[in-house]
């Protein structure tokens, strides 16, 4: 039975006891070893340190140090125990699935860029996993024991934001009765996550900069810079380029937050991972169901496979989870996919199947997409645009344009 604690003389016959100290290390270096010794020199209490031991004890010994010091080795053992699991088990929730070269890279990448405090720039289209990403980054960082806070800089009314980014002091604005710190505040010492930011107003967008140059900012209604210690992670579905050429996005923002580029392809363009997440989300959401894990007959993952996913991870997942729960059988089949994954005759022929260019191909497939969501939240505009991961606004526009009728 392994020992949970050791306690170690310096003075012993054969091999002295700074020697076990190192094989003990190199065997178990977590286990917590308290040295003791009756010719103790500081010299020694600073090498075992070094070395690892929790602590040094001089003989004579007293009893009621001797289990103090044992009773606190074992606490703070306790404790990095239980922030290992947590640490584990965080990595194992925001793991990224796929075995594909471009995400096998990217995975070597983050494991790489991790360590350091450069900032990061994320893009891909919704639903790809950027997330998790930013999740990763942060996990495998010097800063894993502190905060991660996301922020969904779409979400947010744009009077909002800066409240919420930077905090407020009291009397601000009308309803600011007292002062509130911002999520800069709550992630200082860890990682911010900016999703989306490409939708940050210009006001803003100066303000980020400012931390990214000084590391401080100053509330809605204050006058004094409050200094944070914050590793930026952002991310976007937009080409930031274009955006700059629009005068949505302000260019020295954008060569501050690239110093470390991230992209998360889409699924159509990693199909020999599309495998790999039918197997996992067959096996989470059946767990979470209480119900045998069902199988996927060739055919059925086939067609998966064939299929575009213009949502993404996301689709994929959401539709996984709607097949455990409606499917009554034990094995998914061609049958109990919907029509527009099988492309049966029977299925409506809009854009996507007969269009002849790319372009119109892509737009039939976003109205498709965008009338199924809208059925799925009944019709909720603000549900809707949370799911698919654009603004109210945006969405509102594409319906028009679309001609999609809507109550």
């Amino acid at each position: 039975m392994a020992p949970d604690l050791v306690l170690l003389d310096i003075w012993m016959p054969g091999k002295d006891g700074v020697e076990t100290l190192k094989e003990i290390k190199e065997r178990r270096a977590n286990l917590p070893v308290i040295m003791i010794s009756g010719h103790a020199n500081i010299e020694t209490a600073v090498k075992t340190t070094k070395l690892g031991a929790y602590d040094f004890i001089e003989k004579p010994l007293s009893l009621e140090k001797v289990i103090l010091t044992v009773e606190h080795a074992l606490e703070q053992n306790r404790l990095v125990e239980e922030n290992r699991e947590l640490r584990t088990r965080e990595l194992k929730k925001f793991d990224i699935i796929g075995r594909c070269a471009s995400i096998t890279a990217l995975k070597e990448d983050i494991k790489r860029a991790a360590p350091t405090n450069s900032w990061v720039l994320i893009t891909g289209e919704n639903g790809t996993g950027k997330e998790f990403i930013a999740r990763n980054i942060h996990l495998y960082s010097e800063r894993a024991r502190r905060p991660f806070v996301e922020v969904n800089c779409a979400a947010i009314p744009e009077e909002l934001i800066e409240s919420e980014l930077f905090g407020h002091e009291k009397g601000a604005f009308t309803s600011a009765v007292s002062s509130k710190p911002g999520k800069f505040d709550m992630a200082d010492g860890g990682s911010i996550f900016l999703d989306e930011i490409a939708d940050m107003s210009p006001k803003t967008q100066a303000k980020v900069l400012r931390i990214l140059q000084d590391q401080s900012f100053t509330r809605v209604g204050g006058t004094e810079p409050v200094t944070v210690d914050v590793r930026v992670i952002a991310a976007t579905n937009k080409n930031l380029k274009h955006e700059i050429e629009s005068g949505n996005f302000r260019e020295d923002l954008y060569y501050r937050l690239n110093v470390i580029p991230f992209h998360m392809p889409a699924l159509r363009d990693r199909r020999d991972d599309i495998a790999l997440f039918v197997e996992y989300y067959l096996g989470e959401y059946a767990a979470r169901s209480a119900r045998e894990v069902p199988g996927i007959s060739a055919e059925a993952l086939a067609l998966l496979v064939a299929y575009n996913w213009p949502g993404n991870v996301r689709e994929l997942k959401n539709l996984i989870e709607r097949l455990v729960i409606m499917v009554p059988s034990n094995e998914i089949t061609p049958g109990d996919l919907p029509a527009y994954i099988r492309g049966d005759a029977t299925a409506p022929r809009s854009a996507p199947y007969t269009a002849a260019r790319l372009k119109e191909a892509r737009n039939g497939f976003e109205k498709d997409f965008i009338i199924s969501k809208l059925k799925e939240f009944n019709g909720n505009i603000s549900k809707t645009a949370q799911a698919i991961g654009i603004e109210r606004s945006h969405l509102y526009r594409k319906i028009r344009a679309y001609g999609i009728e809507h109550d």
